[in-house]
């Protein structure tokens, strides 16, 4: 049976204000055309298709995860058309798309993410973005689905199953977000079989002093802690109940100093390469399904300027890593299970294109947020998504000109209350319980 390629119908899309207006804004052509020319893949001539349309296409593959490549294509530069006094844009066939994407790359996409890519949140508008002036944000590994090409099993590998491997192969990525805004500020993509810190490891170029950087367990060894503080940035990881953290100074508000060491060394030797931290333990009675104590490393290590209450409580904020994985794997890529790209290559900067959608979303709701004093958590990734495939706004220049910016679209709480994720539920259900959590006498 012939399969019906899928189309976008007629009429103005959300690709109009999307990828002819938001992306633009996010991303100005300017900022494009600069990272192009860094890797000197930029066009020379005018074409129909230029490299500078190819960069904001990857990334409205992961909005039309449904539709053909020409149809996404097409949609998409409405805007390019209406430039140049076209009434249709020009149609473009699949090798041509493919043969410029391979010209683009990868690296014009990732240099676009760590220039593009910055934290939305203010102090003065946002304060629970922030603890005692450091901005709160997590980091945190994730796997997805690819498609069953060669070339992808070969890079990144099938997990292992009963029957031998998986109906798919898995590549593994790592976020570092900022907890009240969602907004991804890194990203890296890895093989199914790399480790979680590796992974997670290149994200550390993006950490800084101002920041407090939450964990979960994994990441407590002596060489990752000591990589992440000689960022400057501190931190608040969890690690295992079990491991021995010997008390070295007990602190009022039932937490203590103890010391990570390095392994595979002599006494002096780890003597003097010590790291302090500080380790809060804690219980959480009456928890459904939560577990019986937990245990949380910091650099924070003066009890008046961060409580042990206050760690306890913030350590949870980690949770909004797991929505942002959420609001990627099920709402912008909607019923497709898997990316489309059939090459490591490309399957890698289609990646970056889904961050850098993602991260366009959630600057125009940062937008709603500010303009309204709204919340950003009493806004919905899902509803906006769907608010704005409902609307049919007029299309625009590519990139839009000064006079013509885009409505603020805000879709409010009492929408986001009905679709509350599981993620966002567990968060609630876990912060009012650590508000009755039960401080354990530390064990020596």
């Amino acid at each position: 049976m012939a399969s019906t390629k899928a189309t976008l119908g007629t009429g103005a899309r959300l690709s109009d204000f999307l990828t002819a207006s938001l992306l633009a804004r996010v991303y100005p052509a300017e900022q494009v055309h600069e990272v192009l020319n860094r890797h000197a893949c930029n066009s020379q001539r005018i074409r129909s298709f230029p490299a500078v349309a190819g960069v904001y296409y990857c990334m409205a593959l992961s909005l039309y995860p449904e539709a053909a490549y020409e149809e996404v294509f097409a949609v998409m530069t409405h805007g390019l058309a209406w430039a140049a006094g076209a009434a249709e844009p020009a149609r473009v066939n699949k090798s041509c798309i493919s043969r410029l994407r391979q010209k683009i790359d990868v690296a014009p996409l990732t240099d676009l993410m760590r220039l593009a890519c910055v934290p939305l949140a203010k102090l003065t508008e946002h304060p629970e973005a922030f603890y005692a002036g450091r901005r709160l944000v997590a980091i945190d590994g994730s796997t997805f689905e690819v498609p069953d090409e060669a070339d992808n099993v070969e890079h990144f590998g099938y997990p292992g199953s009963r029957t031998g491997h998986s109906g798919y192969p898995h590549a593994k990525c790592g976020l570092l977000v900022e907890c009240a805004t969602h907004a991804i500020l890194d990203a890296h993509m890895g093989a199914y079989r790399d480790d979680e810190w590796t992974v997670c490891k290149p994200m550390l170029r993006s950490l800084k002093p101002s920041m407090l950087c939450s964990a979960d367990r994994g990441f407590d060894a002596y060489s990752y802690w000591r990589e992440a503080s000689d960022t400057g940035a501190d931190l608040l990881w969890r690690c295992m109940k079990d491991r021995p953290l010997p008390v070295q100074q007990e602190l009022g508000d039932g937490s203590y100093l103890s010391s990570l060491y390095p392994s595979g060394v002599g006494r002096k030797e780890k003597a003097k390469n010590a790291l302090v931290v500080r380790v809060i333990d804690y219980e959480m009675p009456g928890l459904p399904d939560g577990q019986p104590r937990y245990r949380l490393l910091t650099t924070l290590l003066d009890p008046k300027e961060a409580p042990a209450m206050d760690l306890a409580t913030l350590y949870h904020e980690r949770w909004e890593v797991e929505t942002v994985f959420d609001e990627l794997k099920t709402h912008l890529l909607q019923r497709r299970r898997v990316l489309r790209s059939k090459t490591a290559k490309l399957l890698r900067q289609e990646f970056y294109g889904w961050v850098l959608a993602h991260y366009a979303v959630r600057w125009l709701m940062h937008q709603g947020a500010s303009a309204h004093r709204m919340r950003h958590r009493d806004l919905s990734f899902a509803s906006h998504i769907q608010l704005m495939r409902r609307t049919q706004p007029q299309s625009g220049a590519f990139p839009p000109s000064e006079t013509q910016k885009a409505p603020v679209v805000v879709a409010r709480s009492d929408e986001y209350r009905r679709q509350t994720t599981h993620y966002a539920h567990r968060r609630e259900t876990i912060t009012s319980h650590v508000q009755a959590a039960e401080f354990a006498v530390p064990i020596a």
